[in-house]
This record gives structure tokens, C-alpha cells and sequence, in this order.
């Protein structure tokens, strides 16, 4: 009975490891990355095959889809720098849908706190937060996406060292890093190889480039190029040293990160740590919270807080933020 107990058990478990691995292997074939490039090169063999173009390269982003507010944007100075951050996240969204939802928050988070037994000043602390957090949210998605292709363009250099090793064209190698790439670095070296196509010098492109992309990693791999073209060398070689230097510095910042993991968790506990605090209070005890802002003394003692608080907060960030 044992023995067939322990038979039953062995062919449970080889059972159920080929039930995980057929399912890796189906979403592999269907999701994997192989997939997608392969996916990713029918739907441009379709394009192409029906005359239209895959990447619209425009010069003049649209803000709003609606006129008047397209030119009240234009002629801000400031839109123009939160468009471009938009530009640098990826989002899909024009400028002129982000300040609405931007706006939609503030007025949420106002009449919220109106509801709520406090003083109604602070409901302008609450707007001011909320309108905040969209672009809070696109740096945050900027930061990832700039990381992304950070991660992506030692790997990217490579592909393009090899083609140029094989006799490819610099504008034929970046060609081959479009389409053999994943998004988001395949996108942005797609549209460098497109407004070459379209007759853009190689300079202004890469110029281009490295205005989309603010990293510094970017930044080397124009500037290696533009000066290559201009004085000789080999661009194989210098794009393999690119190449090898940008993995080196991700190792170590990946190092840095796991030694500073600690310190992070403790700098977020500690800054969100009083308003949890305070929320508990309010629930448990509100009579006893509302001395801060109904007596001068508390108003003052609140004051003091939220100056600390900031001072801490940015020393905290300060400790922690290691630049590699």
C-alpha cells in the first residue's frame, strides 16, 4: 500500500510539472518574445505591403485635440516642458487630457476634505496634493521607461556593433535594432532609422534622439557617433567599449540597490508612519485631534511638524539616492 501511495505521489508530482511546462511552452509560442518579434515583423511586412507608413514622424505634437486649447497651450512655455514629459513616458495620452484629469483629482480631493470635520484650509493642502499625483505618476513612468532602455541599450549596441562587423550601414544596422529590438528602445531607433529614410541628416536624428531620451547612456552612444563621423575610427570597436561600460555600471547600480534596500523601507515607514498615525487618531479619537487646528497652539505645533517632516524627508532622500 505504501509502495503504491509513494507511485501514486512520484506520478502526481511529473504530472503536474508537465502541466506547468506545457503551459509555458504554449504561452511562450503565443506571448513569449519571439513571438512578438515575429508578430511585430508581419504587421510591418503588412504596412509596407499596403503603402502606409508604420511611425508617423511629425515634428509638431498635437496638445489638445481641441483647437482653442491647443493654442493656449502653445504659447505656454510650461506645456511645452510637461508635453515633452509626457513624450519621454510613453504616454498615449495628449497634454491637454492630462491636465483634465489633473484637475478632476484636485477638485475630488477638495470636496472630499470639505466633507470630512476639518478645517476648510485644508482642503486646499488636499487640491494642491491630488493635482500633483498625474505627474507624479508620469515621472514615475518616465523613470521606468528611461531605465528600461538603459537596460536594453547595452544589448542594442551590440546588435548594431555586429552589423557594422558584417559591412551593414550605420543607418541599415539601426534598421536591424528596430526590428529585431523590443519596445521601448526599438521604438525610439525606429524612428531615428525613419526620419533618416525621410531624408534628416544623421546628426539632427541622433540629436533628436538624445532629446527624447534623457540618459546619459544615450547621450555617449550620439555623441560617440557624431564624432566618429566626423573624425574616422572604428565605430565597432567604440560601440562594443559603450556597450561594455553601460553593463558595468548597471551591475553596480543593481548592487547599490540591494545595499540601500534597507534604508529605503525605513525612510518610507518613517515618512508615512504620522499620517498613518493620524489617521488612526481621527477614527479611534477625533475630539483629541481636533485641539491641532481649533487652538493657536496646535496650529503652531502643526506648523513646526510639517517643517521638520520636509527637512527629514529630504535628508532622508539625500542618504539614500546614490548616483552610479
Amino acid at each position: 500500500m505504501d509502495i503504491l501511495f509513494l507511485m501514486f505521489a512520484v506520478a502526481v508530482f511529473i504530472a503536474v510539472i508537465l502541466l506547468f511546462e506545457g503551459l509555458f511552452v504554449t504561452w511562450n509560442s503565443t506571448r513569449g518574445p519571439a513571438a512578438r518579434r515575429v508578430t511585430r515583423r508581419l504587421q510591418a511586412m503588412a504596412t509596407e505591403s499596403h503603402g502606409q507608413a508604420p511611425v508617423s514622424i511629425r515634428k509638431q505634437r498635437v496638445m489638445s485635440s481641441h483647437p482653442a486649447l491647443q493654442r493656449a497651450l502653445q504659447s505656454l512655455p510650461l506645456a511645452v516642458r510637461l508635453d515633452r514629459l509626457l513624450q519621454q513616458a510613453g504616454a498615449t495620452y495628449d497634454l491637454g487630457s492630462f491636465l483634465i484629469v489633473s484637475a478632476l483629482c484636485a477638485a475630488g480631493a477638495a470636496i472630499a476634505v470639505l466633507l470630512l470635520p476639518v478645517p476648510p484650509f485644508l482642503a486646499l493642502f488636499a487640491a494642491a496634493f491630488a493635482a500633483i499625483l498625474p505627474l507624479g505618476w508620469v515621472t514615475k513612468m518616465k523613470k521606468a521607461r528611461l531605465a528600461r532602455i538603459e537596460e536594453q541599450l547595452p544589448d542594442a549596441l551590440d546588435l548594431l556593433s555586429r552589423a557594422l562587423r558584417a559591412g551593414h550601414a550605420l543607418p541599415s544596422g539601426i534598421d536591424m535594432v528596430a526590428r529585431e529590438m523590443s519596445d521601448p528602445i526599438a521604438g525610439e531607433f525606429r524612428i531615428v532609422f525613419d526620419e533618416v529614410s525621410f531624408g534628416v541628416s544623421m546628426q539632427d536624428a541622433l540629436t533628436a534622439l538624445a532629446s527624447r531620451v534623457p540618459s546619459n547612456d544615450i547621450g555617449y552612444f550620439v555623441v560617440a557617433v557624431l564624432i566618429q563621423r566626423e573624425t574616422g575610427g572604428n565605430l565597432t570597436e567604440l560601440l562594443g567599449n559603450i556597450a561594455q561600460i553601460v553593463r558595468n555600471r548597471l551591475k553596480l547600480y543593481g548592487q547599490v540597490r540591494a545595499l540601500s534596500a534597507e534604508g529605503r523601507l525605513s525612510a518610507w515607514i518613517l515618512s508615512l508612519l504620522p499620517f498613518a498615525i493620524t489617521g488612526m487618531l481621527m477614527v479611534i479619537n477625533p475630539r483629541l485631534m481636533q485641539v491641532l487646528w481649533t487652538e493657536p497652539a496646535g496650529l503652531k505645533m502643526l506648523a513646526g511638524m510639517g517643517v521638520l517632516m520636509v527637512f527629514g524627508i529630504v535628508w532622508m532622500r539625500k542618504i539614500i539616492r546614490i548616483r552610479v
